[in-house]
């Protein structure tokens, strides 16, 4: 299962249904359909672990912020307190600085053969796979996802991620040149040092993979802040690395709020690298802090706008699933997601009925039922702003055909929404709405959807539905974005680069390219006494 690819998950061939385990689950109920309080979101099921990292982990060990102070993480299902996290701020994210400039400047894991660091990573993955069932629930208890979609999705994808980077440790090698004289010139390729990193709460294991993956694969030592959303996950996950034999002070876990702990991250004079994602918004300010304080490069992986275009020739049936699952997956919490769907007009009409009805199956309820395809949104906050979206979609004039309001009277559940009649000049149209809310606009030929594709300040992905070769190419490569998927969609293999053009970010995270995020180039020349050769 860890292997598997989730281009064989998420294919417009298959639908969600194909995503059901055929074992049981543990706190997984029974399946339900339509999207409606049956699928019990007023009765929701307790889940059966208990949280038991909830302190920062600095220097090998589970700690108290040094403020004393903690915060509550909810359950979106309900808006109760899970569990109250200690609360990281400057000073301790000082604390974790230190730590690893330690670990990295006389500690044994830059120091290790990159073979050794290699099956540590290995190790790790192993133990990954071995508590899928408490990783799940801990991601589905705190961010609200399907239990389905963490298990049977995500952690699969994460162990790979992994084992991806366990498997470059030791093939990060350098080049000897030739030069034009008598010199011996040979490059090298060094972990750079200290990582930040902060990640985001839509996907909390997965980015943690992504992030932590390539730099402990470098030997790089590493400070990471989680979402005060979802800090649950990150530091079940870091103790198992530790269990997988991980030196102290290599990973760090900065549990808090942007403002403080993420603030002092960014500005941190003794961090040599920074990575984060996030929103467009609070990149800027990453980018600023970097930049007054060391300078140190940062890569950022961003917003979203992204259209997915359906031409004339397309199987409308499987154009309407494909791009229903490329917007409401992970409750439309997916910086990718195609969020703008450009239908052509031969078959806008008959799409707009499929899609409305589509939406009207789509099962919302408690995340750990069987089934569920959608859970609720992380919390309040985001909760509110995607109905302030929905009341200015109707407000600008756009057709509102099915959803629009919450669902239930707990929690954060919203109905699934699908907008016609969509213009360019909408804000549901300009702005990443990061919510179930699909916005539906017709087009008549190519340059036109060129065009209007590519009139937004993102360019982080998009999709591309056709039967014909000619459409595909063209379109592939006149869209300003960092990943087309034509016929699919959300396809991320470990070896594929991520990221965006524009205000969707800068750099790749994933693949080959991303080690070199979290290493530095040195040429190193020395002179040749009477070669042989040169």
């Amino acid at each position: 299962m860890a292997a598997r690819r989730i281009s064989s998950l998420l294919s417009c061939s298959l639908s969600y249904s194909s995503l059901l385990p055929k074992g049981r689950f543990c706190g997984v109920g029974r399946v339900v359909s339509g999207y409606s309080t049956s699928a019990g979101i007023e009765n929701p099921i307790n889940p059966s672990i208990k949280v038991h990292c909830t302190q920062l982990l600095i220097n090998g060990n589970f700690v108290d912020s040094a403020s004393g102070k903690t915060f509550p993480t909810y359950d979106p299902r309900t808006g109760d307190v899970i569990a109250h996290v200690a609360e990281g701020d400057a000073e301790d994210i000082d604390r974790a600085v230190c730590a690893a400039r330690k670990a990295f400047d006389e500690g044994p894991w830059p120091k290790m053969t990159a073979y050794e660091r290699s099956k540590v990573l290995f190790r790790f993955a192993d133990l990954l796979d071995k508590h899928i069932e408490e990783l799940a629930t801990l991601e589905t208890w705190d961010n609200g996802k399907p239990y389905e979609q963490s298990a049977k999705i995500e952690l699969p994808m994460i162990s790979r991620i992994i084992r991806y980077y366990a498997g470059w440790a030791d093939k990060i090698h350098g080049l000897t040149i030739p030069a034009d004289g008598p010199h011996l010139v040979q490059t090298i390729h060094e972990p750079i040092g200290v990582a930040g990193q902060i990640i985001p709460w839509n996907f909390p294991l997965l980015m943690f993979a992504w992030k932590v993956g390539p730099a402990l694969a470098c030997g790089c030592t590493i400070v990471l802040k989680s979402a005060e959303q979802t800090p649950l996950s990150a530091l079940y996950a870091a103790k198992l690395l530790h269990e997988a034999g991980l030196p102290p002070g290599v990973l760090n876990v900065v549990s808090g709020f942007g403002p403080t702990a993420g603030a002092a991250l960014a500005s941190h004079m003794d961090v040599d690298k920074l990575a984060f994602t996030g929103s467009s918004e609070t990149g800027k300010i990453v980018l600023e802090l970097a930049s007054k304080s060391n300078l140190k490069p940062v890569i950022l992986e961003l917003g979203g706008k992204s259209p997915f275009i359906v031409c004339k020739d397309a199987d409308v049936d499987k154009a309407v699933e494909l791009a229903h699952f490329a917007l409401f997956f992970n409750q439309g919490q997916c910086c990718s997601a195609g969020s703008r769907t450009y239908v052509h007009e031969d078959v806008h009409d008959e799409f707009i009925e499929k899609a409305k009805a589509r939406a009207l199956k789509r099962s919302v309820g408690d995340p750990f039922k069987a089934g569920v395809e959608q859970g609720p949104q992380i919390d309040s906050e985001q909760f509110e702003k995607i109905l302030r979206y929905i009341r200015s979609g109707i407000e600008s004039g756009a057709t509102l055909i099915t959803g629009g309001d919450r669902l239930g009277s707990k929690g954060f559940y919203i109905q699934p929404t699908v907008f016609t009649n969509v213009k360019e000049d909408m804000l549901i149209a300009q702005d990443e709405i990061f919510g179930p809310v699909q916005s539906i606009l017709k087009f008549r030929d190519m340059d036109e959807v060129i065009r209007r594709a590519n009139s937004t300040r993102y360019g982080l992905a998009a999709g591309v539905f056709t039967n014909d070769l000619d459409n595909a190419n063209t379109l592939s490569r006149a869209l300003k974005v960092g990943t087309v998927w034509i016929n699919c969609y959300d396809v991320f293999d470990a070896a594929i680069p991520f990221g965006g053009y524009k205000m969707s970010g800068q750099g790749r995270e994933k693949g080959v390219h991303c080690l070199s995020n979290y290493l530095q180039v040195k040429a190193i020349v020395a002179p040749l006494k009477n070669p042989a050769w040169i």
